[in-house]
């Protein structure tokens, strides 16, 4: 399947390749695929580690982390002759081997051209509590996300309507409404299925049909996600990284959504819970969005205490939330559609790289996201349907006078009193 980060490997390839290049992301986005792929098509040769399964490699790590070394260990091992001038060595799960990545900068230095890419899940947490000096500098990092909505419009063969949307965006008018109605239908799909690639190949196979969909994939999925917080923390912390994850459908359905620790156990306290999670942030597991109290830049200096958390995926947070698909195809249940179409928005914001905010005051009014584009602050505000009567916006509005605002609803674009209407479709392209 066609994934957006493919145009970053390429330009890896042409620029910087003599520097290591680390994927990272949380497991079942698609990572091994992805660089195993551009490795078959990129390369002359390639050769794929698995640090996870592959014990006698990471010995040589261990024992050494000088390229020349490790690659004639790696040779006599596998009984291979390794042509680094055009072999592609693909190290994954390389979060297990500390050595490993410390290795990465010597092959940035070493004067023979090696081609190093490399991949792991919870790399983001691992590089956060590296005990020796990480390779800052030497390595080309990039996140791999779920699939946003145009890689899953793409991976179901539907590049027409998405050349549509763009357009009509770039125009800010509205579409005909026949294909208004189509970009919607499959956005529900995508709420559905979220984008996890396992998950879009198993709607795929069952014909795009979703209530044949399978949940039991998103099932697995989170039980990976659990064993992993068993697997790579001490027996306490992964109790509370279980906790606060299993805690975000009832953190986001309450009225304000701002997280508590009590929701995630009564007695709970933020110095005893924030290790766990700033462990499911750095995971990328869950999203983080911070309140600001001023809307000025920049938005970090102005923030407060209180935050919200959103799931990495919204098809993760509908099983976990056991919302049924039938409730969001029939409009049911608009409550937690509103906090769907919520958490849709975070995780396409997040997925541009972007640190995201929200802006309130007391319990009167929220917006809620504030992105910075081209140095202007715009509120953002998200509804799940096309009533989109917001006391809220509008206050913020009056107040603040941004240069304009940006509303994702259900209804077709627009730009009407200096309020962009952008349909939930069309979020990849803010």
């Amino acid at each position: 399947m066609e994934r957006d980060l493919y145009k970053n490997l390429l330009d890896w390839k042409e620029n910087k390749s003599k520097m290591p290049y680390m994927l990272v992301g949380v497991r079942q986005t698609g990572k091994t695929y992805l660089l195993t792929e551009f490795c078959k098509k990129e390369f002359k040769n390639y050769l794929y580690i698995n640090l996870e399964n592959m014990e006698n490699i990471k010995e040589v790590f261990e024992k050494t982390i000088v390229p020349e070394e490790i690659i004639k260990n790696i040779e006599a091992i596998l009984n291979i002759d390794i042509d680094v001038s055009s072999t592609a060595i693909f190290i994954d799960e390389i979060q297990v081997s500390e050595r490993a990545i410390n290795s990465l900068k010597y092959f940035c230095e070493s004067e023979i051209p090696y081609k190093i890419v490399c991949a792991g899940s919870l790399l983001g947490v691992k590089i956060n509590r590296f005990q020796s000096s990480f390779p800052v500098g030497k390595v080309w990092i990039d996140y791999l996300y779920p699939m946003n909505f145009s890689e899953f419009l793409k991976a179901i063969g539907e590049e027409r309507i998405l050349n549509l949307i763009k357009e009509a965006y770039e125009k800010m008018t509205p579409l005909i409404d026949a294909v208004h109605q189509k970009a919607l239908g499959l956005y529900y799909d995508y709420m559905c299925i979220g984008g996890m690639p396992a998950a879009i190949l198993e709607y795929i196979s069952n014909g795009k049909k979703v209530l044949k969909f399978d949940d039991n994939i998103h099932r697995v999925i989170i039980t990976s996600y659990l064993a992993d917080m068993s697997k790579y923390t001490l027996n306490t912390e992964s109790i509370k990284n279980s906790k606060i994850y299993n805690s975000i459908p009832s953190q986001l359905g309450k009225p304000n959504k701002k997280f508590k620790y009590s929701l995630v156990e009564k007695s709970a306290r933020s110095r005893e819970y924030d290790t766990a999670l700033n462990w499911l942030i750095s995971s990328n597991m869950i999203i983080k969005c911070q309140g600001v109290n001023t809307p000025k830049s920049p938005l970090k200096a102005n923030t407060e205490e209180n935050f919200k958390v959103y799931l990495s995926d919204i098809g993760l947070l509908r099983v976990l939330a056991n919302i049924e698909k039938n409730e969001i195809l029939l409009n049911k249940n608009m409550l937690y559609k509103g906090i769907l179409a919520e958490n849709y928005v975070a995780q396409i914001l997040y997925e541009k790289k972007r640190e995201l905010f929200y802006w309130e005051l007391g319990s009167q009014y929220e917006v809620d996201f504030l992105i910075n584009i081209d140095g202007d602050i715009i509120p953002i505000e998200v509804k799940a349907n096309d009533n989109v009567t917001s006391k809220s916006l509008n206050y913020y509005i009056n107040r603040f006078k941004p240069k304009y605002s940006i509303r994702i609803s259900t209804k077709n674009f627009g730009f009407n009193n200096n309020i962009k209407s952008i349909p939930l479709y069309a979020v990849h392209l803010i």
